[in-house]
C-alpha cells in the first residue's frame, strides 16, 4: 500500500500537500481513515482498488479540490457533504462561529439567519450549538439548498431550520432575528483573476466574486439585513483582508442605522469578521428603512 500513495503523491507534486492528497484519496478508495494507511502499511491493494486510486489521482492532478473527489469536508467539528454546487468550507469561517458564541449563550433561544448558506455550514453548526435555536437558510442556488438541507438531516436539526430559495440583497423573509450570519462574495474581480485553477476552474465563481471590490454584495446586505434584525440583533459578516475599512465607510455613509462596528482578526492576524448591532431605537415596521430607502414592514414570526 505504501508504494501507490508513494505513486500518488509523485503524480500530485503540481498541486498542494501532495502526500496529504494521495494518503486521503487512498484512504478513500480502500475505506480506511488516513492515520490508518500507516498501521496497514502492508496492506495488499487490489487492482480495482488500484484502478479508483488512480482514477481520482488524475482528477486531483488537473486540480479537482480533494474535498470535492471525497465529497465532503469537516467544518468546526462537523463533517459536511459538499459538491461542486457549494463551495468547500474554509477554516477562517469557524470565526463567524466563534464570534456568535461569545454574543450569546450556548442555551439562548435565538433566531438567526445565514444569508448565502451554500452547504449550510453555518446555519447547521449554529443549530447544532444553539438547541433552543430556530434558523434560516437562504441561498439563491437550489441546488445549494438541496447540499445544505442534507447537511441539516445528517446534524438532527432540520426540523429546526427553514431552508429558502432568494436572493439577500433583496429581501429576507422573516424578521426579528437577533442574529444574521454571513460568509457573503468578497472576492474582487482582480484576485479572481489571479486566483489558482483550483478555485477558478471547480468552484462556483457567483459565490465568490463581488465587484471590483468584492463589496458588491454587501452592499445590497446591509439595507436588508438591517431591515429583518431585532432591536439590538447583531450582523456578523465575514469579509476579506482589507475590506474593514470600506465596510466601515458603506455602513455610516449609506446604512448608519447600525452601531458598535468592531472587526475580528483571524490567526494570520487578517480582517475578517465584521460585527454590527441594530440601533435599539430602530423599529421592525418602518414606511423608509433606516438606509433611506422605502420598503415594506418585515414580515414577523411566518417561517417557525
Amino acid at each position: 500500500m505504501q508504494a501507490i500513495v508513494r505513486e500518488c503523491a509523485a503524480r500530485l507534486a503540481g498541486v498542494d500537500s501532495p502526500l496529504l492528497s494521495a494518503q486521503l484519496l487512498v484512504a478513500e478508495a480502500l475505506g480506511l481513515r488516513r492515520l490508518a494507511l500507516s498501521l496497514e502499511r502492508d496492506r495488499l491493494v487490489d487492482p480495482a482498488q488500484a484502478k479508483r486510486i488512480r482514477a481520482l489521482t488524475g482528477r486531483r492532478a488537473a486540480g479537482e479540490p480533494v474535498a470535492y473527489l471525497l465529497g465532503r469536508r469537516e467544518f468546526y467539528g462537523l463533517d459536511f457533504t459538499v459538491t461542486p454546487d457549494v463551495l468547500i468550507p474554509r477554516p477562517e469561517t469557524e470565526h463567524l462561529i466563534e464570534t456568535a458564541l461569545a454574543t450569546f449563550p450556548a442555551d439562548s433561544p435565538i433566531r438567526f439567519a445565514d444569508l448565502g448558506t451554500g452547504s449550510g455550514i453555518l446555519a447547521v453548526t449554529l443549530a447544532h450549538l444553539y438547541p433552543n435555536a430556530q434558523g434560516l437558510a437562504l441561498d439563491r442556488s437550489a441546488p445549494a439548498l438541496e447540499v445544505a438541507r442534507g447537511n441539516a438531516r445528517t446534524h438532527g436539526v432540520e426540523g429546526r431550520i427553514a431552508f429558502v430559495e432568494g436572493d439577500f440583497t433583496a429581501t429576507i423573509p422573516g424578521g426579528n432575528y437577533d442574529l444574521i450570519i454571513a460568509n457573503p462574495p468578497y472576492v474582487t474581480e482582480g484576485e479572481y483573476a489571479r486566483a489558482s485553477r483550483e478555485v477558478t476552474a471547480f468552484e462556483p465563481k457567483g459565490a465568490l466574486v463581488s465587484g471590483p471590490d468584492g463589496l458588491d454584495h454587501i452592499r445590497g446586505l446591509l439595507p436588508t439585513a438591517l431591515t429583518a434584525l431585532a432591536p439590538d440583533g447583531v450582523l456578523l459578516l465575514e469579509i476579506g483582508c482589507g475590506q474593514a475599512e470600506g465596510v466601515k465607510i458603506i455602513t455610516s455613509s449609506d446604512c448608519p442605522g447600525f452601531k458598535d462596528f468592531a472587526v475580528i482578526r483571524d490567526l494570520a492576524g487578517h480582517d475578517r469578521v465584521v460585527f454590527l448591532r441594530r440601533a435599539e431605537s430602530q423599529k421592525n415596521n418602518m414606511a423608509s428603512d433606516p438606509c433611506g430607502k422605502k420598503t415594506n414592514s418585515c414580515e414577523k414570526d411566518t417561517l417557525f
